[in-house]
């Protein structure tokens, strides 16, 4: 059991819950932004950036991890 949840995350549905888990924590940083924007408060709108700007790195490696694993399956091409 325990190997088989160690393997979960290099998996198809591990890296699509992964993205899932990440794309809604965009949403928790859309409210953090607007919620700076509205205040004025300058220094939550630029952690409200950085954490943006670290969901979307965050997104683009799972999708590279996604196709990685795509490209060992003889039908995906």
């Amino acid at each position: 059991m325990a190997k088989k949840a160690k393997n979960f995350k290099k998996s198809k549905t591990g890296i699509y819950v992964s993205l899932a888990t990440t794309a809604f924590g965009a949403v928790s940083v859309a409210k953090q932004a607007k919620m700076a924007r509205n205040d004025n408060d300058v220094l939550r709108l630029i952690d409200s950036a950085v954490s943006a700007a670290a969901i979307v790195t965050g997104l683009a490696i799972l999708y590279r991890e996604l196709k990685r694993l795509g490209d060992d399956d003889v039908l995906l091409g």
